[in-house]
């Protein structure tokens, strides 16, 4: 009773989810309304849940498989949140197109269990099969626009990319487990410590784990998939793709790295470094030749991953709280961004472009403040969200003597901010070129009002998060 009491939300969210899928069959598809909102009281229901579990001991269950502590109460809190603001932002868009509903949200809810399987996972095995039904669903979501053959490419494309991702990472854990003899994170990191093992065998699964989050997270030279996934996608699948789950991945590089290979930080630190400068660089320099909102959203994505590893290179709690902190911010600025789009692709028709958001000002004021507040704290200007987020990581890669790489990562910073200030330009000081009807319904619009809102007023109090985060490791 004990191990069901502590996977609770997780056990719950399941069940409403096999509800849903089957409630879903004896619904018609030109009725959706069912479907959403029993969608959305799953997640509502699961937040509760996981909010109860705020503030408790650390505890493991299932034979040390599974358990909470501090920082996954949080996490899995902020996914489900986010989760929920995706489906309202995606239930107009949905609704316009040839997408099947039910199963939409089924996946969707289906891809929120395998999330916080990963955040609450303290054993490799259990983190794997979170991290494959995570992926699994998303595949299957890019795929669900059968109309287009864009969205069948792309499905493809992140399958088979994805498949290489998983199989790198599973090798390394392997070989991790040769070395060690152990699945058991915590196990694995004593015996390491301790010196009981030969090292070398776990250095070489180190090397392979390194390469599967890096395929994950959509670090550079693994990110060839990213642009090519969010713009062929249908967009409401692009932002499930950008935002909550990077909480997830975040998660499994602090499970993996931090609780399991800490000992080997002299290794992985180096590795990260490299991997979020050019990370920085490459997603920095390329999303200013792109004329497609949606593929420049995805190089900035890349951008961001490299800031997201500054705070992990530093091997520290106040590196890994200045993380975690920039993933939660970084999640629901994204969510904002991608709201906006959302708004704008009504009648099927597609705002992918940046011309499609000249003159939004003229026509929906509020979209258009939404959207100049998102790239503005994504640019990392005071006094928004973004620009803390990026203070600390930076700050906790200096401290850990990553002068170099904080270097790169501010030069970085005044390149990413052309082309996000050029959007705001396009918004407030251009004609519309496209007469796109720029009306959103009012769940919607009070939805991005309020996620607006919380990017300010986050930006002015960081304590609110960021305390949570500092305790998550203290």
């Amino acid at each position: 009773m004990d191990n069901l009491a502590i996977a609770t939300p997780e056990i719950f969210m399941l069940v409403a989810t096999c509800v849903v899928l089957l409630v879903s069959l004896f619904i018609r598809e030109d009725n959706p309304t069912i479907i959403y909102w029993s969608s959305q009281a799953t997640l509502a229901v699961t937040l509760l849940l996981s909010f109860n579990q705020i503030g408790e001991e650390a505890i493991t269950a299932f034979s040390g498989a599974y358990g909470i502590d501090a920082m996954s109460t949080v996490l899995k809190s902020w996914i489900l949140l986010v989760s929920i603001g995706g489906f309202l932002y995606s239930r107009d868009y949905i609704n316009d197109r040839e997408i099947p509903r039910g199963e939409y949200y089924v996946l969707g809810l289906f891809g929120v269990t395998g999330m916080m399987i990963m955040v609450s996972a303290v054993n490799m095995l259990t983190i794997y099969l979170g991290l494959e039904l995570l992926a699994l669903s998303l595949y299957a979501m890019v795929a669900l626009y059968r109309s287009s053959s864009n969205a069948s490419e792309a499905a493809m494309k992140y399958f088979v990319l994805g498949a290489l991702a998983s199989g790198m990472l599973l090798y390394g854990m392997s070989m991790i487990y040769g070395a060690t003899g152990s699945l058991d994170l915590a196990s694995i990191g004593t015996i390491l410590t301790d010196g009981n093992t030969t090292s070398v065998g776990a250095r070489f699964g180190l090397t392979f784990v390194i390469v599967g989050i890096a395929f994950k997270l959509g670090a550079v030279p693994f990110h060839m998939w990213v642009p090519d996934i969010y713009d062929g996608a249908p967009t409401s699948v692009a932002l499930f793709i950008g935002t909550a789950p990077k909480i997830a991945a975040f998660a499994m590089i602090i499970r993996l790295l931090v609780d399991g290979l800490e000992s080997l930080s002299a290794d992985w630190q180096m590795m990260l470094a490299i991997l979020a400068a050019l990370s920085m660089v490459v997603g920095n320099l390329l999303a200013i030749a792109q004329t497609n909102i949606k593929r420049m959203l995805a190089y900035s994505t890349i951008s961001h991953v490299g800031f997201l590893l500054l705070g992990i290179i530093a091997a520290n709690p106040e590196g890994y709280s200045a993380s975690m902190f920039y993933a939660i911010t970084y999640a629901f600025t994204t969510l904002a961004a991608f709201g906006v789009l959302l708004a704008l692709s009504r009648g099927g028709y597609e705002a992918v472009q940046l011309s499609d958001l000249a003159g939004l000002a003229k026509r929906n004021v509020l979209l258009a403040v939404v959207m100049m507040i998102a790239m503005i704290s994504l640019a990392g200007v005071p006094p928004l969200v973004g620009f803390y987020a990026k203070l600390v990581v930076l700050k906790a890669a200096i401290g850990s003597d990553f002068l170099w790489v904080a270097i790169v990562g501010v030069a970085m910073s005044v390149v990413g901010a052309f082309y996000y200030l050029r959007i705001i330009k396009l918004m407030f000081f251009d004609e519309p070129v496209v007469p796109i009807r720029a009306v959103a319904s009012l769940d919607v619009s009070a939805g991005l009002a309020i996620n607006g809102a919380a990017v300010v007023l986050l930006g002015v109090f960081p304590g609110l998060i960021m305390a949570a985060c500092v305790a998550a490791f203290a």
